[in-house]
């Protein structure tokens, strides 16, 4: 799904309310994939985490459905995939309730066999344990599954669990990054088109 635009305001209007003032876009678009309370604390180190947590995630519900899309081709992949007999998760950072309103909204919820988000672990990308939490609820090993994934938390995931890291050449996070530019946290894959997925599979 397509949570650029959502992410981008719900953060431009955290710092409206908190500081009367618009983020620059790139700092924003860095943060993508880490854990919500990290950054808010990290940008507003004087504001209680609850208090700035509240002002993001209410805006957020509030318009979510509204402002999400899927990216082209996507909903075709993991219909695909399904077809195809691959097992299938999910791994996000997104709070349950507002993933599986993004994925009732498009009818996606049937085509995964397991869903991770942060209710389900206290660690968090890029630490290993959701992907190896959906592994094993997949019975699945590590050499033989990848992550499709957009942003660095997601590479750095993908390597910390041991499976293969692809990144999508239509990431916001990582807009015209090549492998050389990323270095150590380099993909093993970046794909240009969904089908190319099946190519590295």
């Amino acid at each position: 799904m397509d949570t650029n635009n959502v992410i981008l305001m719900s953060w431009q209007h955290t710092f409206k309310t908190l500081e009367n003032r618009e983020e620059d876009e790139s700092k924003l678009t860095a943060t993508f994939g880490e854990p919500l309370e990290r950054t808010l604390e990290r940008f507003f180190p004087n504001v209680p985490v609850e208090e700035s947590i509240k002002i993001y995630r209410n805006y957020q519900r509030s318009n979510f459905s509204e402002l999400i899309t899927l990216f082209p081709g996507m909903k075709e992949l993991v219909m695909k995939c399904k077809a195809r007999g691959y097992k299938t998760g999910l791994v996000t950072s997104r709070l349950k309730i507002t993933a599986m309103e993004g994925l009732d909204k498009f009818d996606l919820e049937k085509y995964f066999d397991v869903i991770i988000t942060p209710e389900d672990t206290d660690k968090h990308k890029p630490d290993p344990a959701p992907v190896n939490i959906a592994l094993e609820r997949l019975g699945s090993k590590p050499e033989n599954a990848v992550m499709l994934g957009d942003t660095l938390f997601d590479i750095q995931c993908s390597h910390n669990a041991g499976i293969g890291a692809v990144l999508v050449s239509w990431t916001m996070a990582l807009a015209g990054k090549t492998k050389e530019d990323l270095g150590e946290d380099a993909p093993d894959y970046i794909i240009n088109s969904p089908d190319e997925l099946f190519d590295i599979i």
